[in-house]
């Protein structure tokens, strides 16, 4: 007779958090990054997670002489805090990269939203809560609710949102598993494809950038194939390393930007083909390939 799952209760949340530890420092390993490009950008604190205040400061880094004439293009990073190339790709693309683009766009880069995560390497926040299922007006995670509102409060138009992620293998052996037992309800594990791919929005997918952010990144590394089943994480494949999800009905980051062009980036940082640095170039590459493209849209 198969066991019947029972969703967690405060008690088996509060069990999960406890067992959580600090494995890295965002304050030394990403703060001080953010802090060393203020020379170059803008940068203002919107928030700290109530976790711990002084722990996990929030910052926006902005264009220097942002300009209401410019296109506006936002680069988030660190939803789920394991998925490292996120952060360092948003920063890296800052470093190398922004600087060339600076005539036709303004930038503002959250590059860590989940600090918590980033230190204990998770996918959720310290209440069991996903951050990238909670980007609506007064969700359960402080991590949106506070860069939703930073954003807002800017008063700009997003043109074009880049959210930076990872797929690893520890969303089946760690993630799904967690999830099946927080919720009661039986997950599948699929395959995680072996490559980088893209997920639009299926109620506006913007091929053709999605398109050029492909060939951008394989210059890279290599785009994941589809499965055995023809899909990648059980979604269909659009065109070659493209994947459509309903964004906003998800609460995904790349929807609340309400952004004209969007896109999640996926990069898989355990292939044997990579390195850490080749999956910081992979993010880099992605932005670089879709920024070009838009230079071609009025």
């Amino acid at each position: 007779m198969e066991k019947k799952l029972i969703p967690w209760g405060d008690k088996e949340k509060d069990n999960w958090r406890k067992e959580q530890t600090i494995k890295r420092s965002y304050l030394e390993e990403v703060v001080t990054k953010i802090k060393k490009l203020d020379r170059l950008f803008d940068i203002f604190q919107y928030g700290a997670l109530p976790y711990d205040e002084e722990k996990y400061p929030l910052y926006l880094i902005k264009s220097k002489n942002f300009s209401p004439e410019k296109r506006t293009i936002l680069i988030t990073g660190g939803v789920h805090g394991y998925e490292t190339s996120g952060v360092h790709g948003a920063l890296a693309f800052l470093e190398r990269e922004a600087s060339n683009y600076k005539e036709s766009f303004n930038f503002i880069v959250a590059p860590c939203i989940g600090p918590w995560g980033y230190e204990t390497i998770n996918r959720w926040n310290p209440m069991t809560v996903d951050p990238n299922r909670s980007f609506y007006t007064n969700g359960p995670a402080p991590e949106c609710n506070l860069v939703m509102k930073a954003i807002a409060d800017l008063g700009v138009e997003v043109f074009a949102h880049f959210d930076l992620h990872e797929t690893t293998d520890t969303d089946n052996t760690i993630f799904r598993p967690a999830l099946e037992k927080r919720d009661g309800i039986p997950q599948e594990v699929w395959d995680i494809p072996d490559g980088f791919y893209l997920v639009a929005d299926s109620e506006n997918p913007c091929p053709d950038f999605q398109k050029a952010i492909i060939n951008s990144v394989r210059k890279v590394t290599h785009i994941a194939p589809a499965d055995k089943s023809g899909k990648i994480i059980g979604a269909t494949i659009e065109q070659e390393g493209v994947i459509n999800y309903a964004l906003k009905k998800l609460h995904l980051c790349a929807s609340f930007s309400n952004a004209i062009y969007s896109t999640t980036t996926e990069v898989y940082p355990d292939s044997p083909k990579v390195s850490e640095e080749d999956c910081v170039d992979a993010q880099v590459a992605a932005i670089v390939g879709g920024l070009d493209h838009l230079l071609t849209q009025k």
